[in-house]
């Protein structure tokens, strides 16, 4: 019996103002990030598209100077418990961050989700890798190396809890009186470097047995944190031949924890901008960069390398860089490319402005469509995280125009084969550890 033939995932990275810096701006564009009904009809146009995910990224701080919705934006689980009520297909997956918050409150916030959406969540654990979110919670900053080593353990206990409860541990009984079968809850009780948590999680068994997990780490512990616990893992690309390494590296450490290919899907982040003709597309690029100001790319170029920009000559070659103790996968992409293609400082301030360090393609629904086949086809890519530069228009315009074409193709489903999001990821529901043998 032959396998069915690989087919794109898509998910949709939500900024309420758009992931361009200045989105907002954009005739017709949402101005926030603190609207349920904006939020509410980009998943409407994601599930309408068949998107396997809705994706809410999430940061601890605000800056005035930042990226608008990096500023104000809605906590995300919650936004999230709301797009449960009223979509019924759509995988929900928000940011919580290994380094700020604590295991058991993580995996009963995303356990609440799976259960409140039918089996539909997805729970991106990060690090934080920036230093400012520390003062909001009275702590040092970790080091990126000691980031991780709390990260493998927090990820393993968060697992644990979500497989205290075997299936129909309920059982609500009205005849005998009994609710639950003792036999099938089981306290964790985990001792560990960082952690130590007795449990068990105070809700049943999630629909998909476990959430989805999804990283986006590119560091070597970031790369085997993934390849061990990760479902899906998002990356930041700018180069064919540079992500088809990446994709390869990611996949070959699979078998060193017992798994294959086909149990990751590796979304590179993309800002496509659509028009009729190819200048049409440009305009429309050439309308949202002329909105960017220093202020806001020098703050957000600053974060991502690691060091204050603002005072860089714009019209300077970038120079060689050490990588930060934050973020590795920005930092390395972005100054791969400068020095590919010998940008000056003025070249970097605008590709951060357009989609904050994500790659950035312009052109025709075909074009478009083209670019994302070979990506897929050459294995640089399993599917794409869409990241519009403003809503709900740019993204109506991939759902409609080339969502279609990729359709055509036999590149991406027509309809939904199951209502969870293990289902759109083609990915089966985990076995309870703690209960096997």
């Amino acid at each position: 019996m032959q396998n069915p033939p690989r087919q794109m995932h898509l998910g949709v990275f939500v900024l309420g103002t758009g992931n361009h810096i200045a989105g907002w701006r954009y005739p017709g564009a949402a101005d926030s990030f603190q609207s349920l009904p904006v939020i509410q009809e980009i998943a409407r146009i994601a599930e309408r598209g068949k998107f396997d995910l809705l994706f809410l990224g999430d940061s601890l701080v605000a800056g005035v100077n930042d990226h608008p919705s990096f500023t104000a934006r809605f906590e995300p689980i919650t936004m999230l418990a709301a797009l449960a009520a009223t979509t019924t297909h759509l995988g929900l997956g928000a940011t919580s961050s290994t380094t700020y918050g604590e295991p058991f409150s993580v995996a009963r916030a995303f356990a609440s989700l799976d259960h409140l959406s039918g089996g539909r969540a997805a729970w991106n654990a990060v690090t934080s890798s920036g230093a400012r979110a520390a003062a909001n919670f009275g702590r040092e900053h970790p080091r990126h190396a000691a980031r991780y080593e709390v990260a493998e353990e927090f990820v393993d206990v968060v697992r644990g809890l979500w497989d205290c409860w075997e299936d129909g541990a309920i059982i609500a009984d009205r005849e005998t009186g009994q609710y639950i079968n003792p036999d099938k809850v089981r306290e964790l009780n985990h001792k560990g470097e960082f952690f130590q948590v007795k449990g068990p999680l105070n809700i049943g068994r999630c629909p998909q047995g476990q959430p989805i997990i999804l990283q986006a780490g590119s560091s070597e512990p970031g790369l085997a944190l993934a390849a061990r616990t990760a479902d899906v893992v998002f990356s930041v690309v700018q180069d064919l031949d540079e992500a088809k390494i990446a994709y390869r590296a990611l996949k070959d450490l699979l078998p060193k924890y017992g798994r294959v290919e086909s149990d990751i899907a590796l979304l590179p982040g993309v800002m496509p901008v659509i028009g009729a003709t190819e200048a049409e597309a440009r305009e429309k690029l050439n309308t949202l960069q002329g909105f960017v100001t220093g202020s806001n790319a020098a703050t957000l170029l600053s974060q991502r390398l690691g060091v204050d920009v603002s005072g860089f000559p714009m019209d300077e070659l970038v120079p060689e860089l050490p990588l930060p103790d934050s973020s590795h996968g920005f930092a390395r992409t972005m100054l791969a490319k400068a020095k590919r293609e010998k940008m000056t400082w003025r070249d970097l301030h605008n590709l951060t402005g357009a989609a904050r360090g994500h790659w950035v393609i312009c052109g025709t629904p075909e074009s478009i469509a083209d670019t994302l086949e070979l990506w897929f086809t050459e294995k640089a890519a399993d599917g794409f995280n869409i990241l519009p530069p403003y809503f709900p228009g740019s993204f109506d315009d991939f759902v409609d125009q080339v969502v279609p074409i990729l359709q055509a193709r036999g590149l991406f489903r027509r309809d939904y084969s199951g209502t969870m999001l293990r289902d759109h990821l083609g990915l089966a529901r985990p076995a309870n550890r703690l209960f096997a043998g």
